[in-house]
């Protein structure tokens, strides 16, 4: 098995993770999240979308079908599973074992920002939601979604769901423009968004104060944080570079960095430090933290 990475942030490599029935196969693994167990739920473009592993890569369950038209973000905090459905503009909030909670948007009603085709820089901004990437909670309960796709904006919700708050308008280059918001993290008192085809990551405070931009990035498509506080970014492909994670400390700071393979969309960093890579041919690939 390969190994990558480098001092404390070293991994060995395991490709085609997971072990699915005979005959079966992954869908496109959209990304992936734990629970407090270390199980690992897998958002994949095919039927059931949740798949379930223990940490060994046995399958264990699974929920959701015909629930989703398009799986995206999922994201896992106390126990409840936040995941979003970009094309029908909804995030739902769900239980472990499949049971809705809470949804915000309605279902296949978007918002007008001009945008038809999804990924293209949107005419204008607007409300919630209109294609979203991700559903992340905060520790005071708020929610945060990354809009993303077919608008340019972060919102933030009452634990209840109310709209508290909306920043961003569509643009290239200055702070608080998004072409692609696709993941994002609460971190204390920062919200840190993936400002994918901008190459960059842009840092607020909780209601939309800009701070800072890190742009020592490639297409930032995922984010998680690891037990030490640190972030671990899944990077796509860019100018014929191959995809890439990279460990990042809390003021963007490259701790480690290595290619990798597929695409990088979705990913997670474990309590123990393993990295959970979706968008790779045949599924998942899993990185085993070695020190």
């Amino acid at each position: 098995m390969a190994t990558v990475g480098s001092g404390k942030y070293t991994y060995e490599l395991i490709e085609n993770w997971g072990t699915l029935p005979t005959g079966d196969t992954f869908g496109m693994v959209s990304a992936l999240a734990a629970d407090s167990k270390g199980r690992i739920f897998a958002f994949q473009r095919k039927e059931p979308p949740v798949v379930i592993f223990d940490r060994e890569g046995n399958l264990l369950e699974s929920w959701g079908n015909g629930s989703f038209e398009f799986a995206h973000g999922i994201h896992i905090a106390n126990d409840i599973v936040y995941v979003t459905d970009r094309n029908t503009s909804v995030c739902i909030m769900y239980t472990l074992d499949g049971k809705p909670i809470q949804m915000l948007g309605r279902h296949g009603v978007h918002s007008d920002t001009g945008c038809e085709n999804p990924g293209d820089l949107v005419p204008r901004a607007a409300g919630p939601f209109n294609y979203p990437a991700e559903l992340v909670p905060s520790p005071s309960g708020d929610l945060y979604v990354a809009d993303g796709y077919r608008n340019s904006r972060v919102h933030r919700f009452s634990e209840n769901g109310d709209l508290k708050k909306s920043w961003g308008i569509p643009g290239k280059d200055a702070p608080n423009e998004f072409h692609l918001p696709h993941s994002l993290l609460v971190d204390g008192d920062n919200v840190i968004v993936c400002d994918r085809e901008n190459h960059r990551i842009q840092v607020f405070g909780l209601d939309g104060d800009f701070k800072e931009i890190w742009d020592d990035i490639n297409r930032p498509m995922d984010i998680s944080m690891d037990s030490d506080g640190n972030y671990m970014v899944s990077e796509g492909q860019k100018d014929g570079a191959s995809s890439r994670i990279s460990i990042l400390d809390k003021k963007g700071a490259v701790l480690a960095r290595w290619e990798c393979r597929g695409s990088g969309h979705g990913s997670w960093i474990d309590s123990r430090g393993d990295i959970y890579l979706g968008g790779v041919p045949g599924g998942i690939d899993k990185y085993v933290r070695q020190s």
